[in-house]
């Protein structure tokens, strides 16, 4: 008396692939089913290194964390949350450029002020 092996797979009609007991192969399995189509926002990744290096730390870092998540969404299908992570990324680039440069303004009419008052004290004596 032969007995059959039993079915790891279930009904092997929904199996396309035609091997014992693999999975049906179709558009719902796979990795992560695709992104949406056509291109990913911008991540402004760059700009967030110069901005982190050049200009104002603790923004600089908020904005490459927010640009690093921007194609990972875009992949896993999340487009809403990439075009929000590129939006943030790019407002905390912004304003940690910004509050660079105004600390660089600010460093050069001090060092100006400075450098004019120690040269009058100079001429004084």
């Amino acid at each position: 008396m032969s007995q059959t092996p039993p079915s790891y797979g279930g009904d092997d009609s929904n199996n396309q692939g035609g091997a014992y007991g693999a999975p049906p192969s179709g558009p719902q399995y796979g990795y992560g089913g695709g992104g949406p189509q056509g291109t990913p926002p911008p991540n402004h990744l760059v700009w967030a290194i110069l901005s982190t290096l050049f200009c104002c730390l603790p923004l600089g870092i908020v904005s490459i964390v927010f640009a690093a998540q921007v194609n990972s969404k875009w992949t896993s299908g999340d487009a809403a949350g990439a075009q929000e992570s590129s939006r943030k990324a790019r407002t905390f680039a912004l304003w940690s450029t910004i509050i660079g440069a105004v600390f660089v303004v600010l460093y050069i009419i001090l060092f100006a002020a400075g450098v004019m008052s120690m040269d009058t004290t100079v001429n004084q004596y």
